[in-house]
């Protein structure tokens, strides 16, 4: 076998990719190469991905040119079935040696459990890298994710962008590959003004020195990095401090390939306007990175990120700032022009946007939100009045001009225009905190009438979608009721309230008319927002069979749910809870076989064996305090009193026969475990804990 090692280097080059895509793309590409490499026994050792507007590429080093050889055993017919019974070869022997490419008299017998069969035994030569590249490479462009193709040339060629040139060496050597009407070869490209011209790359090796000598940061993460600390020092040198967002930082890295971060400024005059709004029209439209002072405020001043080095950054500046003017006038117009008309007054304007289909308009969910939020407010200690007039408002932003604009302003526009208004404070935090939280980790509304309103307008929207029978799909999701699900759990943990899931989805059922939801649209909402809890728990490190044993109790208040799980969760892997676990899963399987349907009434007279007396005693000695402390949602206090019957249920395992052939005794035993298992079911059910340690 050939030992040696070289560098596979392939590259995609195309016209400019969109941003959000590239990452994914990049990586789904890398993915299918060491997936091919897999497939074909060529071991490497390591790889790294590439990605720029204007290429996707894979460099793997230390890449095997030949994989080790393999020995081969192939199963045919019994030997029993391999020849006639004039002693020829069948015809079942004969097809196996031709499909083998084999003489029919070199199989051999081989040993299996079943008896003997013929087969064959070989050593096959490793595939070589030069001989399966081309169709690895050709496989992983196909696998790499596109939303939306382009077609160009008269063969129709489809991808995301048109392809301009492809690279795949070998070492020094081309592989023979041709994608999209492209043939492969040596030659990449620079930076599109800095290095116009052709670069030939004699091998694999050096690709990505090649490139930055030609104005072309290639590796997405060094170019994400250089962005970020370029902006951070560009702020620094203004006084000021730079608030990177993540995803802008990764979506002007998929726009540059030689990023030079430069600093400018716009009319102090805007900061009259909402900062969001000013952030926003920075953000979404120019990708500007916005800048704060030590107190946090919003400064005129932004850095746009240049994708070349230019000897008179001044231009490039002025000519941003030149664009930032219009779009911050526009912001600045959208204000003073909504907040000529009072909040209140566009809720008309909702009887016109619709919602959904079969739901009604964005009017009629209001409605149903304002009832619902009223309810809540009983529940939350909430403000009725307050938290009626926000649920009112909440809506009316969405056909404001701001928000028509920046969408992403909803909510933080309503929340300007109420307080312009003069609508008391409670509403103003709650018109915009109702979005709260917006995505996973985000803060949670922090008054009990922002949260009535958030609960009552992502139920609504639950109850609606799921009783129209459009629940998400494992893609589709067009409601983010996942999220809103999420959300709804979230906020009632934290408020801790006694708000149940049932009694709130079957409230937000009474707002719709009648004939509009199906009949179990409250329990499939149920059900769905308790399955929501598995991700939660997961991200924390509760092992799943901790949270399936306490829904096994059947509650759906969310507080509580929490109460028990990390009551539980502080109480598994102790040898108590080890015990326990199992000795519940043995009465679990044993009431299961039982004839009778046991209630847990033992009757003590029919104990024959001082075990029997003994777990009766312990158990009831603490059965009404066990209650009590579930009752009050002490778990820790009941799991800790819980603890004290593995001796006493040790020795009852240990010492009697529960399936006595005595009918009445046997029965009365199946009693008393009944019983046991309903104390301990009252906190979570502990059969189905298994082993589970912390």
């Amino acid at each position: 076998m050939n030992t040696q090692t070289t560098e596979l280097l392939f590259e995609l080059g195309t016209e400019e990719l969109p941003a959000g895509s590239l990452l994914a793309m990049a990586e789904a590409l890398q993915r299918a190469v060491i997936e091919g490499l897999g497939h074909y026994g060529l071991v490497f050792g390591s790889s790294q991905l590439f990605a720029t507007p204007r290429r996707l590429a894979v460099l793997v080093n230390e890449l095997a040119l030949e994989a080790p050889e393999k020995n081969v055993e192939a199963l045919g017919p019994p030997v029993t079935a391999a020849r006639d019974a004039n002693g020829e070869w069948t015809a079942a022997a004969l097809g196996f040696a031709r499909k083998h490419g084999v003489e029919v008299e070199t199989l051999i017998a081989l040993p299996t459990p079943k008896g003997e069969r013929l087969g064959l035994r070989r050593t096959e030569a490793g595939a070589r890298a030069a001989g399966v590249l081309p169709e690895i490479l050709t496989t992983a462009v196909a696998k790499i994710p596109v939303s939306k193709r382009m077609r160009w040339g008269r063969a129709h060629h489809e991808f995301l962008r048109p392809v301009q040139w492809v690279v795949a060496l070998l070492g020094d050597q081309v592989l023979p590959v041709s994608l999209m009407g492209v043939a492969s070869g040596r030659e990449t490209r620079g930076h599109r003004f800095h290095h116009p011209q052709p670069i030939g790359l004699a091998q694999a090796a050096g690709y990505e020195r090649t490139l930055k000598e030609a104005y072309v940061v290639a590796d997405f993460a060094a170019r994400r990095d250089s962005i970020k600390s370029q902006v951070s020092a560009a702020a620094s040198a203004a006084g000021a401090q730079a608030v990177i967002d993540e995803a802008l930082l990764d979506e002007v890295t998929g726009l540059v390939e030689w990023p030079v971060a430069l600093c400018g400024s716009f009319d102090p005059a805007f900061l009259e306007v909402p900062a969001a709004a000013v952030i926003s029209s920075m953000k979404e439209h120019q990708k500007y990175f916005h800048l704060v002072n030590a107190e946090g405020a919003l400064l005129p001043l932004f850095i746009t990120v240049a994708n070349l080095e230019s000897h008179r950054p001044e231009t490039i500046i002025a000519g941003n700032e030149k664009v930032i003017r219009p779009r911050l006038g526009d912001a600045a117009f959208f204000f003073e022009s909504d907040k000529a008309t009072p909040l209140a007054e566009r809720a008309e304007q909702l009887e016109g946007v619709v919602f959904q289909q079969k739901l009604g308009s964005l009017a009629d969910k209001t409605r149903r939100t304002v009832a619902l939020a009223g309810w809540l407010a009983n529940h939350l200690g909430a403000d009725a009045e307050v938290t009626e007039r926000a649920a009112f408002l909440a809506k009316c932003d969405l056909v404001s001009d701001m928000v028509i604009e920046f969408p992403d302003l909803q909510g933080i526009a309503g929340a300007y225009y109420a307080r312009h208004d003069k609508e008391p404070e409670g509403v103003v935090t709650a018109v915009e905190q109702h979005y709260w939280p917006r995505f996973a980790g985000d803060a949670l509304p922090n008054s009990p009438e922002a949260a009535a309103v958030a609960l009552a307008d992502r139920m609504d929207t639950l109850i609606g979608i799921f009783g129209i029978g459009q629940p998400p799909t494992g893609s589709k999701d067009p409601f983010a009721l996942r999220r809103a699900s999420l959300a709804v759990i979230r906020i009632l943990m934290e408020l801790g309230t006694d708000l149940d899931l049932t009694q709130f989805s079957q409230q937000a059922s009474k707002g719709f008319d009648d004939g509009i939801l199906g009949d179990d649209a409250a329990r499939a909402v149920t059900d769905y927002a308790m399955d929501r809890f598995r991700a939660w728990y997961e991200d924390q490190g509760v092992p799943v069979a901790v949270l399936q044993a306490v829904i096994a109790t059947g509650v759906t208040c969310p507080a509580e749910v929490d109460q028990r799980v990390v009551a539980l969760q502080s109480f598994v892997g102790t040898d108590a809870a080890i015990a326990l676990a199992a000795a519940n899963k043995r009465v679990a399987n044993i009431l299961a076989k039982s004839d009778a349907m046991p209630t847990g009434t033992p009757d003590p007279d029919l104990f024959e064996e001082p075990a029997e007396q003994q777990l009766h005693n312990s158990l009831t000695a603490i059965e009404d305090s066990v209650v009590a402390a579930i009752k009050e949602r002490r778990f820790g206090e009941a799991l800790a009193q819980l603890a004290t019957l593995q001796i006493p249920v040790d020795t009852f395992f240990e010492q009697v026969m529960v399936n006595s052939e005595n009918a009445a005794v046997r029965d009365n035993r199946h009693e008393l475990l009944a019983a046991l298992r309903n104390v301990f079911t009252g906190v979570a059910d502990f059969a189905l804990l298994g082993g589970t340690g912390k």
